[in-house]
């Protein structure tokens, strides 16, 4: 995960994280477990970042939410404390080993009973729901190429007020650098072309951490 990765200095990162609610003790727990993975550990989103996504679902209070890229469960942590009474998260993800993690952690923080964690390819998952708009908030932090792809597939499940968050999206600011033969850079670049140009939607990329797109209905 790039989340770890800002796109602002360090010095203004740094600030943004100590000017922000910080992480609990079980999520500082959950940090450091994530950390011990060594390489991988850079796929968590930032604190910073999940105070901001508890945030939207505390605005938003989705009845189901759903997340694409669960990892070891911070996002999704954040997401279902904030959870309105009756609320409810689907998780895809397709690591049984790193899901283990996020398991451990949320029947600690104790909103397990508030997840729905599916193992297997997100795209299967999200073909098997309704076509009705029941999604109030949809995060996307899975793989790259797709993105565009799981858009297209939560757009028209998405509720009127809903809202996507999708993760990655300045790419470690190399999607402004035209230069960048960043075959990953390439997709981040088309799915953001691909949603400015939608005129069903309205969105803002958020420079925090890695970038975080903020899209919603248009209204009309």
């Amino acid at each position: 995960m790039s989340s770890q990765h800002s796109v602002l200095s360090d010095v203004i990162a740094a600030y943004i994280e100590t000017f922000s609610s910080g992480p609990d003790e079980v999520q500082r727990e959950l940090i450091a477990t994530t950390a011990e993975l060594g390489e991988p550990s850079i796929m968590q989103i930032s604190p910073a970042q999940g105070t901001l996504m508890a945030t939207i679902t505390n605005l938003v209070r989705p009845k189901f939410a759903i997340e694409l890229g669960t990892f070891t469960g911070y996002s999704a942590l954040s997401v279902a404390r904030a959870l309105p009474a009756g609320g409810r998260l689907m998780c895809c993800d397709v690591s049984e080993e790193w899901t283990a993690i996020a398991r451990k952690f949320w029947e600690r923080a104790g909103v397990a009973d508030r997840i729905d964690l599916r193992i297997g390819p997100a795209l299967d998952t999200l073909r098997s729901l309704p076509a009705e708009p029941e999604i109030d908030l949809a995060f996307i932090d899975a793989d790259k190429a797709n993105y565009v792809t799981y858009y297209e597939e939560i757009l028209p499940r998405l509720s009127q007020s809903g809202v996507i968050l999708v993760d990655n999206t300045l790419w470690y600011g190399t999607v402004a650098d035209t230069d960048s033969t960043d075959p990953v850079a390439a997709e981040i670049r088309s799915f953001n072309a691909h949603v400015n140009s939608d005129d069903r939607v309205d969105v803002v990329v958020i420079p925090i951490a890695d970038g975080l797109s903020i899209i919603t209905r248009r209204i009309t």
